[in-house]
């Protein structure tokens, strides 16, 4: 069995190793999901395969560098706390290893097996997996160790936006059949290697170019999380906090006091011993910065508030007056002098901790407030990459945009519909799709491209009357409801493995 230990050689090793795997995923994520935008233009000659392929790599580029990082975290707080600061030995390594190698085999077993799969399902259903398998190492209850709520939040933008292309490429195809009268639209692609007419060809590339740059934006951003976790591992010192945010710790004196006070008052669930002892390091931290030590006030009567008079005025965040328990108030003065790697992984903590305070239907509103505006405060500090990150994510993704688009395009093609696609429904699809990926990129959903695109073309088919094949979107649909449960048990099965 593999034994993994602080700055070990075996250790090293294997976070060089997942490096190399997250790059590898996402270049395979590029040209698994590239047919999804290039199907129509290269199944409709509007251009040729090679163009089609550098086309979409270069949007595809462009929309990682143009993504925010909210759909990175979305999916990176999925994970337990104890799992994001840098790797001890148990249990980072064995969950990027885990991660990886789960998502990485789905993703090439559906590819060869020419199904459009979606690699945002592989990754989230390794996550959740990884999630469980750490709960019953550390004894916990699964609705501890497993943030349930952001896993549910996750699954339902997977499962709507589907839905919702389905039916908008649809009706797009059925307005367009009502305004547009040109035939070369509704027509399939002509034999030979004659392109459709001027305007009906540029609007597909144009769609191709709108599809591949969304893509980007939002599928770009789940690995830059992930290769964040293996950068942090391998360069703690320099990685854990981010230097720009750094100035944020320590924390002022009263907002220390308030993120433990309102974590001793409300957090009642198996994470809150983790995330009391870890306010009271960040506590004790600011205290010993500030050349001073502030006692907590105690409890208010009636439930009244009192606010900090050194509070911003903006935010007037609310002091929950309550006296820190023994074991808290023993991690005082023990953690004054916090490396950057211990800070990294009390931020994680706490903001866990914080999160759950606000997803508490019994916690005061007041509470909630205090609660979010603290985390806003904590997450810049750890939840960032560094622009070399954001290329490498970028080139990894549009490299792997420019080869093996070919089992899908014909997919996606000839063998959804009972005909041939048509210029129409290809617009119809991707329009919707690439309106929906932008839209969920820049709100931190984490959607599938594959899946509303390939759904947007069963819409526009059906809008158009032709129907569909129903043995192709039935082994479609079955690769969509067998991703989650296969890849969940693997990542689960080899995370505890590894981490035995």
């Amino acid at each position: 069995m593999l034994h993994f230990t602080p700055d070990s050689l075996l250790s090293i090793a294997m976070l060089a190793l997942c490096g190399v795997l997250v790059c590898v995923f996402e270049f395979v994520n590029g040209f698994h999901d590239t047919a999804n935008a290039v199907a129509t233009v290269i199944y409709t000659r509007s251009l040729r395969p090679a163009m089609a392929v550098v086309l979409s790599g270069i949007m595809n580029f462009f929309g990682v560098l143009a993504g925010g990082l909210s759909v990175a975290y979305a999916l990176v707080e999925l994970l337990p706390p104890d799992a994001l600061s840098p790797p001890d030995g148990a249990p980072a390594v064995p969950m990027l290893l885990a991660l990886f190698g789960t998502a990485l085999a789905w993703n090439l077993f559906t590819w060869r097996a020419g199904i459009p799969n979606s690699s945002s399902h592989c990754v989230i259903g390794a996550i959740v997996g990884v999630a469980i398998a750490d709960s019953f190492l550390h004894g916990r209850h699964l609705g501890d160790g497993v943030d349930w709520q952001q896993v549910t939040k996750v699954l339902e933008a997977l499962a709507f936006s589907p839905v919702l292309g389905l039916i908008g490429a649809g009706l797009l195809y059925g307005l367009m059949r009502a305004v547009v009268k040109d035939p070369a639209l509704y027509q399939p692609p002509p034999k030979g290697d004659a392109p459709p007419r001027g305007w009906v060809r540029w609007l597909l590339v144009d769609t191709c170019s709108a599809v591949s740059f969304s893509h980007g934006s939002n599928d770009g951003q789940k690995s830059i999380g992930l290769i964040m976790l293996t950068v942090v591992g391998l360069w703690p010192a320099l990685y854990a906090l981010k230097p720009q945010q750094a100035h944020r710790l320590p924390l002022p004196v009263e907002h220390a006091i308030q993120m433990q006070q309102i974590l001793d008052q409300y957090d009642h669930d198996g994470l809150r011993a983790d995330a009391l002892a870890a306010a009271a390091r960040l506590r004790a931290q600011s205290e010993s910065a500030a050349g001073q030590r502030v006692d907590a006030p105690a409890p208010l009567p009636n439930g009244a508030d009192q606010t900090s008079k050194n509070a911003p005025a903006d935010s007037q965040m609310e002091v929950i007056g309550t006296q820190g328990t023994a074991q808290q108030q023993a991690v005082l003065g023990g953690a004054a002098d916090m490396s950057p790697v211990v800070q990294r992984g009390d931020v994680f903590q706490v903001v866990a901790g914080l999160k759950k305070v606000t997803h508490q239907a019994a916690v005061p509103a007041p509470a909630k407030a205090t609660a979010k505006a603290l985390q806003a405060e904590l997450k810049p500090v750890v939840e960032f990459a560094p622009w070399w990150v954001r290329l490498l994510s970028a080139a990894c993704l549009s490299l792997g945009t420019m080869i093996g688009y070919q089992r899908i395009v014909r997919t996606l093609g000839e063998k959804i519909g009972r005909t041939h696609l048509t210029p129409a429904q290809g617009a119809s699809a991707e329009l919707v799709g690439a309106g929906l990926i932008l839209t969920a990129g820049y709100t931190g959903l984490p959607v599938s491209a594959t899946h509303i695109v390939t759904a947007g073309i069963a819409g526009s088919m059906l809008g158009s009357g032709s129907g569909v094949q129903r043995g192709m979107v039935g082994r479609i649909v079955l690769a969509w409801l067998a991703t989650l449960p296969v890849t969940i048990i693997l990542a689960a099965l080899l995370f505890y493995v590894l981490s035995l």
